[in-house]
Parts: structure tokens; C-alpha cells; sequence
């Protein structure tokens, strides 16, 4: 007859036994859980049966140098996708930024096929970044081109007299820091500008050259810093075709040989949580709710701040941005 202590090491076994049978169901039906979740969902499921589409990317608003931008081009070149369409809907940006999204997608058409779509407007540094396609469409009314490269700077020069404010400084060299907005552009500055604007457009020119196959007639007059309609662009080369999303497909179709038949699925190029615009509206509405409504109100423009947002760019620009006049 067991003892008591041979009774209580019994019971201890059998609770330890029993203990890691419900750990291992819990853990089992989480798994299962996971499983069919990731099933549930189209990603889900091609991210198991491999990614049979033609991924849809989207250029919008200013265009400024993005390393997550670049390692998210990155992964969607290691991806199942079999093809890529690049919507463009920007005026431009810096030059530093429009070359390291052109250099990017350039790597990404190396593994991919690639074709731009022009959505409303694709000029200067937007454009630098068409070039890196071998096939660029356009409806007829988007607009096109702005070959061109521009520094601009404000001068308070008269304003400072005006209001008897001087700055002073110490710098090492006359060019240092120049031009500062507060004391007139001397003319060795202004060249120093200059060059810099030229070496850049030089490079731009010869991008559009080498990539649309210009002769130098058609090239000097579409470079010379004007937009294009579509129907523009397409006489002057700066476009292969007008037409949309669909008239890139068929091109797919036809030149890559990608089946007719695969779904063109958005593919993101920023974090899921990286906008964050429901958390902006929420602060909005609670805001508003206490009475701080002025807040409020600014909170709600935060989006739209693309116009406030361009006098912050900075450097060398690859960029449209027509004046206006009362």
C-alpha cells in the first residue's frame, strides 16, 4: 500500500503532466487562432500563396530624401509582385530628394517591371522620378515637365533699414553663409548660386536626354522650365502615351507579358500607423468638445499644410511652384 509521501510525489507528477498539457493547448489554439486570422485577410493569404499581383505605389505631394521610403521599395523588389505601377502626383521637391527616389526605382525596374502612371501633375523633381521608367503615361490635361532646377531665398535687407535692426557676424570667408537674406547678394555669391543651379540643371538636361532619347532641337524646348499638358508632353517625348491606370496594364500586358488577369493591389509605402489621422481628428473632437475650438481648427488644417510646408524646403529644388498674383 503507497505510503502518503508516495501518494503526495504522485499528485505533484500528475499536476506538473496536467499543467503542460494546458500549455501546450492554449499555445496550440493560439496558434490556430493566428492562422486562420492571417488566412481571413487577402495579405494574409499572399503573403502564404505568394503575392500574384501587380503592386500600385503612390508619389504624392513634395518630394524630399526618405530612407523609409527607400527601404520600402526595397522589400516590395524582394516581393512575389510581378509587376509595378507608379502613380505621380507632385510638383517636386529637392533635387537631393527626387535623385534618391529616382535611384531607387531604377533599382526596384531592375527586378521588376515598371511603369508610371502621371495623376494630375508631374514636374520637376515628380519628373525625375518618372525618368526612371522605361514607359510613362499620362491623361491629356496632367501636367507635365517643369525642367528646372532653383534656389530661392528672402532678402530683409530694406526691411531691416526700415525698422533700424542690423545683424552683424564673424564668418571665415566672404562666401561663407552666403547668400543670408540680410545684408544685399554680392555678385560673388550670386555666382557661386549660379553655379550651383547650373551644374544641377546640366545634370537634370542630360537625364531627360539619355532617358527620352531627345535629339537637342526637342530637348531645348522642353526643357526651358515650362509644364506640359499630356497632349503636350506626349509631341515633345517627355510622355509614351496617354491614357490611366488601365492603358498601364495593357502595356504590362504587352511589352512584359504579365498576365491580363492579375488584380492591381495598393502597396504601402509608409508604416500602417504612420499618418495617424484618426488620433489627429480624435484630439480635434475633444478639443472642440472643452471649448478649445481655435485648436482645434488647426489640428483639422494640419493635413492640408503642403502650401505652409513648402517654405521649409530646403537647398537645391527640383520643384514647381507657380506664383500667384492678385
Amino acid at each position: 500500500m503507497p505510503s502518503d509521501a508516495d501518494l503526495i510525489v504522485d499528485r505533484r507528477r500528475m499536476r506538473r503532466k496536467l499543467t503542460f498539457w494546458r500549455v501546450a493547448a492554449a499555445l496550440t489554439a493560439a496558434a490556430a487562432i493566428v492562422a486562420v486570422a492571417v488566412l481571413a485577410t487577402p495579405a494574409g493569404r499572399r503573403s502564404i500563396a505568394g503575392d500574384s499581383s501587380i503592386a500600385r505605389i503612390k508619389i504624392e505631394g513634395l518630394i524630399r530624401s526618405d530612407s523609409d521610403r527607400v527601404a520600402a521599395l526595397e522589400r516590395l523588389g524582394r516581393s512575389s509582385t510581378k509587376a509595378v505601377i507608379v502613380h505621380i502626383n507632385s510638383p517636386g521637391g529637392t533635387t537631393a530628394g527626387a535623385e534618391q527616389l529616382y535611384d531607387s526605382l531604377v533599382r526596384l525596374k531592375e527586378k521588376k517591371p515598371l511603369v508610371v502612371v502621371v495623376d494630375g501633375l508631374c514636374a520637376s523633381g515628380g519628373y525625375i522620378a518618372a525618368l526612371a521608367s522605361d514607359h510613362i503615361v499620362s491623361q491629356g490635361t496632367s501636367l507635365v515637365g517643369s525642367i528646372g532646377v532653383l534656389v530661392q531665398f528672402p532678402n530683409f535687407t530694406e526691411l531691416m533699414k526700415t525698422v533700424g535692426v542690423k545683424v552683424e557676424e564673424i564668418k571665415s570667408s566672404p562666401l561663407k553663409a552666403a547668400p543670408n537674406g540680410f545684408e544685399p547678394t554680392s555678385p560673388e555669391a550670386r555666382a557661386a548660386i549660379d553655379s550651383l543651379v547650373k551644374d544641377s540643371y546640366a545634370w537634370f538636361r542630360d537625364l531627360v536626354k539619355t532617358r527620352r532619347s531627345m535629339d537637342d532641337a526637342t530637348l531645348a524646348q522642353a526643357a526651358d522650365g515650362r509644364v506640359f499638358t499630356g497632349r503636350q508632353a506626349l509631341a515633345l517625348k517627355l510622355v509614351d502615351q496617354l491614357g490611366d491606370e488601365k492603358t498601364a496594364v495593357a502595356w504590362l500586358v504587352a511589352q512584359k507579358k504579365i498576365d491580363r488577369e492579375l488584380p492591381v493591389r495598393d502597396f504601402r509605402m509608409s508604416p500602417r500607423f504612420g499618418d495617424m489621422s484618426f488620433i489627429r481628428l480624435a484630439m480635434s473632437a475633444t478639443l472642440d468638445a472643452v471649448g478649445l475650438t481655435t485648436i482645434a481648427r488647426q489640428l483639422e488644417e494640419a493635413g492640408s499644410i503642403q502650401a505652409v510646408d513648402q517654405l521649409g524646403l530646403q537647398g537645391l529644388l527640383a520643384l514647381w511652384r507657380p506664383s500667384v498674383t492678385e
